[in-house]
């Protein structure tokens, strides 16, 4: 099914969190630009993810606060008075992102289909987005575009940083040694390996002569994680968890050589500026929620924790079934990241190698 032959005059996207979500949403809404360079577009999205899309060219971004409740809505549905859209993408089936649609009138409102919807999305929408065979969560929002009308929906990302952001990463990088940002949390611990397996990677990556970068979030989680490897290790870190704003922290990202992280935004930040990441995974499967184009970088031990947790193997559950011991991932053996890590910097090596011989 195609709803246009030809390009609508605007659409909203409503992708309110998390960031790792926007990013992948936003290779969909720019798959979309490519191909309907005229569309207006009107992106409903959170304070801290509003962040990650200011410069980007040509979309219009509404913050929605979640934690201002129900005067929230009230205050979006009054700044969108008097406006219609061609169609709504309601690209994010939590209950409270179907809440918003209420107040936004569009001809047709896109959603998951039953696959895929949960939390009553699917009566919040006229438009049933058929499922991919493809598990991925990005596979999943490039089909809103297919059933739109549009054929090509190749993804591809354009995430804007400005030249002081880039001063800022730069003067955190060697210009001599390759460079490595290490974000050791996400923002549930669960999710985080192990102290000891980040001790022995920093250890192997040093004698490798490498920099190595700490980043992330000033939650506290993050910050005292970062602390603690910092006191416990004898390699030198360039530690800068919680002293970077999120734009900051892109350019670093951008300019690094490679980014290790656990199932967390940053290793999607990677993902969109094209720097090649070994995502950490245990809870989620990494097919649906890693990585896009990097998967094959992954160290995952989701395998081994959701058949030790149910006795059946990820092909005979659900597409989204999550792995709820939280200790899955000590599963994850240094050897494996520091192995992982090898063979990425070997790929990297030969990858430079090729690019000489072509500047030749």
């Amino acid at each position: 099914m195609s709803l246009f032959s030809s390009p609508p005059e605007s659409l909203c996207i409503l992708r309110l969190s998390a960031i790792g979500d926007v990013c992948n949403t936003l290779a969909a809404v720019q798959a979309i630009q490519r191909h309907w360079p005229s569309t207006h577009i009107v992106w409903i999205t959170g304070q801290l993810e509003a962040k990650l899309l200011e410069g980007i060219k040509d979309i219009e971004v509404i913050v929605f606060d979640k934690k201002q409740g129900w005067r929230e809505y009230q205050k979006l549905w009054q700044a969108l008075k008097g406006r219609r859209f061609d169609a709504l993408l309601h690209m994010q089936y939590a209950f409270r992102a179907s809440l918003a649609t209420l107040g936004i009138k569009a001809t047709y409102k896109l959603g998951f289909d039953k696959l895929r919807s949960q939390d009553l999305q699917t009566w919040f929408t006229n438009v049933k987005v058929p499922s991919p065979d493809s598990m991925h969560v990005l596979d999943g929002l490039l089909a809103f575009g297919h059933t739109l009308g549009i054929r090509d929906m190749t993804p591809s990302w354009s995430l804007d940083y400005s030249d002081q952001d880039k001063k800022w990463a730069r003067a955190q990088l060697s210009t001599e040694k390759r460079n490595l940002v290490l974000v050791p949390a996400a923002s549930k611990a669960y999710k985080n390996w192990t102290l000891q397996g980040y001790l022995a990677l920093i250890e192997h990556v040093n004698l490798q002569g490498w920099q190595i970068i700490l980043a992330g979030s000033p939650a506290q989680i993050e910050v005292d994680l970062a602390a603690e490897i910092e006191s416990k290790t004898k390699s030198k870190l360039n530690n800068q968890v919680g002293q970077s704003s999120l734009k900051q922290m892109l350019a670093l990202i951008a300019c690094a050589d490679l980014v290790i992280a656990p199932d967390t935004g940053p290793a999607h930040m990677a993902n969109a500026v094209n720097t090649p990441v070994i995502g950490l995974y245990a809870h989620h499967n990494p097919e649906r929620t890693g990585p896009y184009q990097y998967r094959q970088y992954v160290v995952s031990a989701y395998e081994e924790a959701i058949l030790a947790e149910t006795g059946k193997s990820a092909t005979q559950l659900s597409w989204r079934s999550r792995v709820k011991d939280k200790t899955a991932m000590q599963r994850i053996k240094p050897r494996q990241v520091i192995a992982m890590f090898d063979n990425v910097t070997n790929e990297l090596n030969l990858t430079k190698k090729s690019l000489q011989s072509i500047n030749q």
